[in-house]
């Protein structure tokens, strides 16, 4: 059971902080193995032992990992959120992590969390009862597991301005990807593989669909835009349509696949012909010698682009028990150290207040792929309605690897960068064109 005790505020002795933990599945096991087992180590870091008080779970009987003191278990979510320095919460969705979050903070704690689902969906709010409590919240593990993207946005681009991020922030899609990339393997067989190795949970909508990657690209372009974007802000497109034909097209291009989260910035001023930012999730054809075509499996890795640094990279391990406890446990010491020594982190900055664009808005690039008829005129006629669009074609090329018969042509085009209502406008016009047989696939690319 939890332990009760007096606020962080009226105590004096910091040479301990009382820990208190809400969750104990595969990231809060690791958690609290380290903090166990490390704990000199830990104490040496903050300047003070960081002892855990209680653990909540829904059931104390239930077996779990020996690393897991049985003493610690207790049912009471509620003490653990309330009578703690520092309250880590690994429970996931948003009720009753959101409520329980906001009485730790009413009680003075300092909170750390990997809840992705919440931050999109209720960031303000969290951000607001922290700043109320004149508290810390950290949230380092919520997007990109082990990898420093939180840290990197939040405190070291604090003095420039980002201009775009791009990255893989899901390890699932990107595993099954990358199975169908490298073995030719169907969407389903490689789900299966993934769901097989525990990459996958048995309903993978959240990943494949792209909710889990959209609830980070949120978190990521409130921290790069200065500027409060929700999860319902993000254009979502998944992946369960990627089919072999993509794959081989993407690799006959010079291309592969990914599921991107994008968040970039649009400055009439730098050039560009709308203002805001866009912010987006979708698989799209990468090329092959872009840093990203070659992030493989389960990894992850992020594209930090900015008007001073230039383009920073971030990679490594997206997901899993042990790399994510890594990035709770950072925060753990970041926070413990502000109360032993004084400090915050930082607050919620969000003065920008960007227009965020429409999907239609959005600046992209399309692989449009079309059965045309094998005929004088057809690619002067196919490159008119580009024109009438006011897109630019980039390149043109006829595949040979399917055949079409004596009468068609599978001809792949790739724009330049234009608005999306532009180029949803030409492939409309592209079906009612007469001598376009189909509009086979469009795919968004990224990277050029």
């Amino acid at each position: 059971m939890a332990q009760s005790g007096r606020s962080v505020a009226s105590a004096p002795d910091r040479s301990t902080l009382r820990v208190g933990v809400l969750g104990s599945g595969t990231v809060g096991t690791q958690v609290i193995r380290l903090l166990l087992e490390q704990a000199d180590d830990f104490a040496a870091r903050s300047g003070a032992r960081l002892e855990i008080t209680g653990v909540a779970v829904r059931n104390v009987d239930a077996p779990r990992d020996e690393s897991v003191p049985r003493e610690l278990l207790t049912d009471d979510a509620e003490a653990v959120a309330t009578s703690n320095d520092v309250v880590i919460e690994l429970i996931g969705g948003i009720e009753p992590a959101r409520s329980l979050i906001l009485a730790a903070f009413a009680s003075g704690a300092s909170v750390i969390t990997g809840n992705k689902a919440l931050i999109a969906a209720h960031g303000p709010e969290l951000y607001a009862a922290a700043a109320a409590a004149r508290t810390d919240f950290y949230y380092e593990a919520a997007v990109a597991g082990a990898i420093p993207v939180i840290y990197a946005l939040r405190e070291s681009m604090a003095g420039d301005r980002v201009t775009s991020v791009l990255g893989i922030v899901n390890g699932t899609t990107n595993y099954i990807l990358d199975e169908m990339s490298t073995k030719g393997l169907s969407f389903d067989a490689a789900l299966a593989a993934a769901q097989e190795l525990g990459y996958a949970e048995a309903d993978p909508t959240a990943d494949v669909d792209g909710l889990d990657a959209a609830a980070k690209a949120a978190i990521i372009a409130s921290l790069a835009f200065h500027t409060r974007v929700g999860i319902d802000d993000v254009e979502v497109e998944g992946i369960r349509s990627i089919t072999a034909d993509d794959i081989r097209e993407a690799h006959a291009s010079g291309c592969e696949i990914k599921l991107l989260a994008i968040a970039q910035r649009f400055s009439a001023e730098h050039g560009d012909d709308v203002d805001g930012i866009s912010v987006r999730v979708h698989p799209a054809l990468v090329p092959s010698d872009h840093p990203l075509a070659s992030v493989h499996g389960g990894f992850n890795a992020v594209l930090v682009d900015a008007e001073a640094a230039g383009r920073l990279m971030f990679y490594g391990q997206g997901a899993g028990g042990a790399p994510t406890a890594s990035a709770v446990l950072s925060d753990v010491v970041a926070a413990a150290a502000h109360r032993v020594n004084g400090g915050q982190a930082p607050r919620e900055s969000s003065y920008a207040e960007l227009p965020i664009l429409s999907p239609e808005q959005a600046l992209t690039r399309y692989q449009i792929q079309l059965r045309v008829a094998d005929a004088p005129g057809s690619l002067a006629a196919v490159a008119q309605v580009f024109g009438d669009h006011e897109v630019s074609i980039n390149s043109v090329r006829q595949a040979s690897y399917v055949d079409v018969g004596d009468e068609l042509a599978l001809v792949t085009i790739v724009t330049h960068t234009a608005p999306v209502a532009g180029l949803e406008a030409a492939v409309d016009a592209l079906r009612a064109q007469e001598r376009v047989a189909e509009v086979v696939s469009t795919r968004r690319v990224e990277g050029l």
